[in-house]
């Protein structure tokens, strides 16, 4: 069981598995979710991990989580969007990469693999962005 709550928080280690290879490479230009917009990438892999792909096909939907390293850890609350006109709101009630751990849910098509190099579309994240996981959207329980 965790610790109580209220008592100091705990680290853990997060090994990163590659980088995003985008022609994004500016967060201020790059489309705020990947059904905006969000150009196709590459998920530069580091061979150690490319056992980690077998069964994975071009057209899976899958979901890549990254570490938004460009974003403010100290951030607790925002205008969602950015949009001033609405209400401040707490980060986990919103998609802002600036928060106190701040991993990115990027929903993508497999479009071809290549060695440890996996090509998606629909993703926002910019060019340089940790990648930390890579999961298979389940359509019901028990696939996969």
């Amino acid at each position: 069981m965790g610790p109580e709550a209220g008592t100091s928080l705990q680290s853990y280690e997060l090994r990163v598995l590659g980088y995003v290879r985008s022609p994004l490479t500016d967060p201020a230009d790059a489309p705020r979710q990947g059904d905006e917009g969000a150009p196709d990438a590459v998920l530069e892999l580091d061979p150690a991990v490319q056992d980690a792909m077998a069964g994975l096909v071009p057209g899976d939907e899958v979901v890549v989580v990254t570490w938004l390293h460009l974003g403010d850890r100290t951030t607790l609350a925002v205008h969602p969007r950015g949009d001033t006109s609405r209400p401040v709101t707490g980060v986990f009630a919103t998609r802002s990469p600036d928060r106190p751990n701040p991993i990115g849910l990027h929903r993508c098509r497999v479009l071809a693999l290549d060695g440890a190099r996996l090509m998606v579309s629909g993703l926002e994240a910019v060019d340089g962005t940790p990648v930390v996981d890579v999961k298979i959207v389940l359509d019901a329980v028990g696939d996969r």
